[in-house]
């Protein structure tokens, strides 16, 4: 029986990569890369630790090609948001829903990025997908930024990048210092009620920063926003 399974896995090596990289992600997120163990990760495999190094060459290779699949499936994300399809504003406020709503879901992609770091980008620095991926992400905000400053919608002097990094940094630190703020300070921001609060409040900072006029400019000066 086992030796059918090996078989059927040898006759789809995409699978078996895709099972590596799994494994993998949860291992690297969980130790780092100085703690991981490539005898753990292909123990939880359903191939060999010499299969492991056939696909990724050592232990660094591997780690570099989670770190690309993490950036890939959130640049992916964004691309199904169809944001050329939407007017600037509703654009950008699904572009820092979405930002928002993924970090929060994907805590591996957050345990990886702050390894990375500690590793001063080394093994992003590595990888011309890595680069390529964060720049078409940049150009997004760019093309969306452009569009609306065009229609008179977005303010003018607001640089995509710094656009770019406002989004990401309001959406990362929710999510990566959620259990030692909420131990300091309580957890009312992190249950559901807490967390859509939050990050309705994350969406208006950006659109109060963006904007040609602030949401609710137009209102009466002692009417209450909207809770839409």
């Amino acid at each position: 029986m086992a030796e059918q399974q090996r078989n059927k896995w040898k006759q789809d090596p995409e699978a078996v990569r895709a099972d590596i990289l799994r494994v993998a992600t949860d291992e690297f997120a969980r130790a780092g890369l100085a703690g991981a163990r490539m005898d753990e990760i292909a123990a939880r495999t359903r191939t060999s630790k010499r299969m492991i190094y056939y696909y990724f060459g050592d232990k660094e290779g591997l780690y570099r090609a989670v770190l690309e699949q993490a950036y890939r499936g959130m640049r992916l994300g964004e691309q199904e948001l169809a944001l050329d399809s939407l007017p600037p504003e509703k654009a950008l406020r699904a572009l820092v829903i979405y930002s928002f709503d993924h970090h929060w879901e994907n805590g591996d992609f957050i345990r990886l990025v702050m390894t990375e770091n500690m590793h001063e980008g080394a093994y992003m620095e590595m990888s011309d997908e890595i680069r390529a991926l964060n720049a078409s992400a940049i150009d997004r905000v760019r093309q969306l930024y452009d569009r609306g400053r065009a229609g008179g919608v977005f303010r003018d002097g607001i640089d995509p990048l710094k656009l770019h990094w406002l989004i990401s940094g309001l959406s990362f630190f929710y999510r990566s210092n959620s259990a030692t703020f909420g131990l300091l300070f309580g957890q009312e921001l992190f249950d559901e009620a807490g967390r859509e609060a939050v990050r309705q409040e994350v969406v208006e900072a950006v659109m109060r920063y963006v904007l040609a006029r602030s949401p609710g400019a137009e209102r009466g000066a002692g009417e209450a926003p909207s809770s839409h």
